[in-house]
This record gives structure tokens, sequence and C-alpha cells, in this order.
């Protein structure tokens, strides 16, 4: 028993001790504004670093009961398990509601703990004081939800010693442990840049500023959540049994709306950056980026909606929409009252230049947000309304959002070629020639493979083109500086641009010309499909503490066995397939196991998938993460084309420096 009240009692007084250091740090840090004093402004330092530990002692004791399976607690009654197996026991954590806020809450302090840190020098800068500010806030928010309405230490009933253990689909492949910890550092990481934006808005510094001091912080989090959604899509592939790598789930849909917008802030900063201009489409983006992981949030932890990836729900739904719709409209106010100062010093001069692409880019990456944003609520808003249910599936989204990513593959192609300001018919002549050509040859070589279809065709086409466009950067930029030519942020953005290329050349193919047929196969028989042969040699019993599965044997090509398998887990009492893949680079062979089966039986219904280019989905991924990495580290340095706005007490050199 003193285990567990050390477990209970000590979690929830760290969940206690950050909520009040939360709100100790929002009300020391607007006095020390209000009344000049550095004192109170560099305590916010030790605030920081005090929340940080409650929220990592918090986590610290809740793994602890996973782990010692406490089960005089609530949640390790839930999602618990004595036959657990011990690695998947650890990621129970983040399985349910209230373990998955305590992920958020972690995470989000080490990033106030770390921007508290590397800015500890300046706390007498007002904007950064208020940047805390921001982040206090929403941490005494997260903090509450743990103390309150997803407490995670409450006591469950007397005299409970096991519990049925995560869902089966969260224990039955190693990236659970991965997926969601990194997404979570994407998401949340994308609070610094909102702190600042607001810290910029109340303070009136709405220059490049704020821009520069949060670039690498906006940039590691998206690379984050990049990895996070495609190692969501590799889970998905090797769990869920439907040969699919992305379906428009909900909750797919959840992590990538904050993806496409923070894209497209990506891209608007260089405009600021270089020329002074969309202030507010740069404040809008990034605002609304933070506002999408809440809008997020609840739509996967309310249990608004049914989807294969939403596994808990709870009673936060009404304070997460609340506080979205607060920051929502706090912001909109904010916007609103620096609307004379948020003018831009110039405007674009022509449509056909560098910054008209981007703003292009921008509206192209709302649009396509809208479209899934709509998507994904429509049916909520007219189950509430009218009280039926309405699904909004896979066609709907495709038909949509197709026109659109074929726009964004063209200007992903433009938009690096083009020059600042106005571009000519002989520069444009010029730039173009090689990533035409390499668009007319990626279209041959796609119709020649036997790729038909206008949609499929142009995506190939359209794929050449931009590939084109960004290997002539990387190869000018390495013949002008070296080694350099393939860092900072120009030319590391490049090297994603590539990644995203192939991912989507790869989703294209994998989408249009996958084949797939279903086999009644006996013991001993080969089937031919698609150029290869399968046999079938019988089906066997494995069972654990956990689970019973029945595993079918197929010898692919007279080569390797691969077994799919179908699991009963006993607790729960579900039934679960899981596919067995044989990868390569231009297809995967896929099998699924059809049906109730019993081992003793000489027949079973086998399902097979050939699917194109699935492994290049996992290279672009890579590709777009090492990009990241690269656009991390400084660049070749470049004045402005035009006069840059005050940025946080820097020259204009200085701001040069920074980009």
């Amino acid at each position: 028993m003193l285990a567990v009240s050390i477990n209970a009692a000590l979690g929830r007084g760290a969940i206690l001790l950050g909520l009040l250091t939360c709100l100790s740090g929002v009300a020391v840090t607007i006095a020390g504004i209000r009344q000049h004093d550095l004192r109170a402004l560099k305590s916010s330092v030790r605030y920081a670093y005090v929340a940080f530990f409650a929220a990592l002692l918090a986590f610290v004791m809740m793994e602890r009961a996973l782990i010692t399976r406490d089960f005089s607690m609530k949640y390790v009654q839930q999602v618990g398990s004595r036959d657990t197996p011990a690695i998947f026991n650890v990621t129970a954590l983040w399985s349910a509601l209230e373990g998955s806020i305590l992920l958020w809450l972690l995470v989000l302090t080490a990033f106030v703990a770390a921007v508290a840190r590397k800015f500890r020098g300046r706390a007498g800068d007002e904007l950064l004081a208020w940047a805390m500010v921001v982040m206090f806030v929403v941490g005494l928010f997260f903090f509450f939800l743990s103390f309150g309405p997803a407490n995670p230490f409450t006591m469950g009933p007397l005299g409970v010693s096991d519990g049925p253990g995560p869902n089966p689909l969260l224990q039955n492949h190693i990236l659970v442990l991965f997926h969601p910890p990194i997404l979570y550092i994407g998401y949340v990481g994308f609070t610094v840049p909102f702190a600042f934006a607001m810290a910029a808005l109340i303070t009136g510094r709405v220059g490049e500023g704020w821009l520069l001091e949060t670039r690498r912080w906006t940039l590691y989090a998206w690379g984050f959540l990049t990895v996070g959604i495609i190692l969501g899509s590799w889970w998905s592939y090797e769990v869920l049994g439907w040969s699919g790598v992305w379906a428009w789930d909900p909750v797919e849909n959840a992590s990538f709306l904050p993806w496409l917008t923070g894209t497209a802030y990506l891209h608007s900063v260089l405009v600021q950056e270089r020329r002074g201009m969309l202030r507010v489409w740069n404040l809008s983006l990034v605002i609304a980026t933070f506002s999408l992981t809440i809008l997020g949030t609840f739509l996967t932890r309310s249990g608004v909606i049914n989807s294969v990836h939403a596994f808990s729900e709870g009673s936060v739904g009404p304070w997460l929409l609340g506080f979205f719709a607060a920051i929502v409209i706090v912001a909109i106010i904010l916007i609103g009252r620096r609307g004379d100062e948020l003018r831009s010093p110039g405007a674009i001069d022509s449509p056909i230049s560098r910054e008209g692409a981007f703003l292009a880019n921008n509206v192209v990456f709302s649009a396509f947000a809208f479209v899934v944003l709509l998507g994904t609520v429509f049916p909520l808003i007219v189950e509430a309304v009218d009280n039926r249910r309405l699904v909004v599936g896979q066609p709907f989204f495709n038909r949509m959002t197709m026109p659109l990513g074929l726009t964004l593959l063209f200007l992903m192609a433009v938009a690096p070629v083009l020059p600042w300001r106005k571009a000519s018919q002989e520069v444009l002549r010029d730039r173009l020639f090689w990533p035409a050509w390499c668009g007319v040859l990626s279209l041959a070589v796609a119709v020649f493979v036997g790729a038909d279809g206008w949609a499929p065709l142009t995506a190939f086409a359209m794929g050449g083109f931009a590939s084109g466009a960004a290997l002539r950067q990387i190869v000018l930029a390495s013949r002008r500086q070296g080694w350099r030519g393939v860092v900072g942020r120009a030319n590391g953005g490049m090297v994603v641009h590539i990644g995203v290329i192939i991912i989507a050349v790869a989703f294209t193919a994998s989408n249009s010309y996958t084949r797939t047929q279903e086999f009644v196969m006996n013991e001993g028989e080969t089937v031919t499909f698609s150029g290869h042969s399968f046999t079938f040699e019988g089906l066997s019993l494995e069972s654990d503490d956990v689970k019973t599965s029945v595993k079918a044997a197929v010898r692919i090509d007279g080569d390797q066995i691969y077994s799919p398998s179908r699991s009963k887990y006993i607790k729960q009492g579900m039934d679960i397939g899981t596919p067995s893949v044989k990868s390569g680079f231009v297809n995967d062979l896929y099998l699924t196991l059809e049906g109730t089966v019993r081992p003793d039986d000489t027949q079973a219904r086998i399902k097979i998938f050939v699917k194109p280019l699935i492994m290049w989905l996992w290279i672009g991924g890579a590709l777009m993460a090492i990009g990241t990495v690269l656009a991390a580290f400084p660049g070749k340095r470049r004045r402005p084309t035009a006069p840059v706005s005050a940025g946080i007490e820097e020259s204009v050199q200085e701001v040069v420096d920074h980009v």
C-alpha cells in the first residue's frame, strides 16, 4: 500500500505543483513587465524549470504505476495488465485520455524550459516576457485538465488485481513506442512560435524579429510532426490489414491540418523576412497551426468521432473546445487592434515572382486545410443540428484534394526558380527549361511502364517537373558553395521538396494501381497472381498469456515464408488480423488471413494485395527528415531586398545574420 500511496500522492502532488507554478509564472511575469522589475522577469526561468520538473515527476509516477502494476489506480485498471509485455505496458501511458494529456504536459513544459534557458540572458525583453506568459497560460490549461477532468491519479475500486491492458491494436507493433511521442513533439512544438506571435501582437512588435527568434523552433516542430505522420502511416499499413497508408480518417486529418498550415507558414515567412510583406498571413497561419493542434486534440480525445485511432474519450471535450474558441477570439481581437501596424511597407510587384508564388502557395495550402477541416467536422455539425449520422469518406477527400495537390506540385516546380519582384520571359525560359524536360521524361517513362489515367499521369509529370526544379537548385547551389549547397533553409528545403515529390508519386501509384484478389487455398496448393506464385503450406497455432494466434504459412515465389495471422486477445475478446508484407522497391506483396480460422483447418482464405512503390513512401519521409535537419543549419547570408521592419533590438545586419 506504501507504493500505491507514493504513486498516487506524488503524481497528484506534482500536477498541483505544476498548476500553481504556471499560475505563479503568469502573475509574476506580468507584474514584472508592468513594473519593469528585471528580477521578477528573470524568475520566469525558474518557474519554467519547476513546471518541467512537475510534469516529469507526474509522468514518472504514472509510468511507475503501470510498470509495477499498481491496480489501486483507476487508470492502471483501465489500460494496465499483468500479462502485457513490458514495452507495451510502458506505452500504455499514452493509450488513453488521461495518460496522453500527461505526455502533452511533459513535452510542453520541456519546450517552455528550453525556451527559458535559451533566452535566459534576455529576461528583460518585453517580447520574450510576454511569450513566456503565453506559454505559462497554455501550461496552466493542461495542468488544469490533468488536475480536474482528466485526472490520471484517481483511485479505482478496491480489490482489483488485474486489468485488460491497452487496446490490442496498440500492443502489436513496435511503432507505438515512437509514433505518438514524436507526433506530440511536433504538435506541441508549435506552442513556441504561437507564443511569440501572440507576444508580438501584444507588444506591437510585429516586424520580423519574432520570426527570426522562432525560425528553428518552428522548423523542428514541423519536422517532428512530419516524421510522426509518416510513422503513423507506416503503423497503419503494417497493423490494420487494409493495405493502405492514409484513409482520411478524422484522427489522421487532425494531425494533417496543422501540418498544412505549418507548411504554408514556413514558406510565407520567407517573404516577410526578405521584403517585410505578408505579416497578417504569417501571424494568422502560426496562430491557426497552434489552434488546430487544440482542435485536433478535441477531436481525438473528446469521443465526438468514431475512428480506429480514437482510443480514448472523456469529459475534456468542452474544455478543449472552449480553449480553442478563446485562442481564436483573442487572436482576432489582437490582429484587429494592430491593423495599421501590420500593413506591409511594400507590395507584390508582379504575380510572376517569388513572393507571388509564395502567396499562391499560401492560398492553396489554406484551401487544402479548409477542405480537410470541412470534411472532418461537417458530419459532427450535421449530427449536432439534425441528429443524423453523415459519413464523409475517401471519395470526397480524393476528389477535392487532388487538384489542390497537383497545383502544389506545380508551385513547387515554379516557385524556387522565380526571382524576387518580377521575372522576365527570358528568365522563365532559361530556368524552367530543364525542369520542364524532366516533367516530359517522367511522363514518358510512366506511359512506357503502363501507367494510365489522366490524374496519375498528370501527377507523375508534375512530380518530374518539380523534382527537376529542386535538383537544378541543389546543383547550382553546390557549384557556388560546395558542400554548403545542401545546407541552409533554401537548399535543405529543396531536399524536403524531393522527399515530398517522392511521397506524392508513390502515393498516387499505390492508390491508382493496386491489384488485389482473394483466394481460398487448400494446404499445399499454389496460385499465381500478378506474376508471383503463392503456396499455402498450412496453419499453425501460437499462444501466450495475452493472445492466441493462428498463422498461415505462405511461401512466395518458392522462397521465403510469410505468415499473415489472426489473433484472439483473451481479455478484450477481440479478433485482430495482422498482415504479412514482402517489401520491395517496385512492389509490396501484402498478405492477410481472412475470416474465422482454426489451427486444424486445411483450407484458408488468403487475400493478396500488390502495392506499387510503397517503400518509396518511407524513403521520401526519410528525405524530408534529412532535409529538415539540413535546413536548420545556417545557410548563405542574404540581404533583404527591401527595408525590414524593426526586429528585437537588432540592426538590419543582425537580422541578416540570423537569416
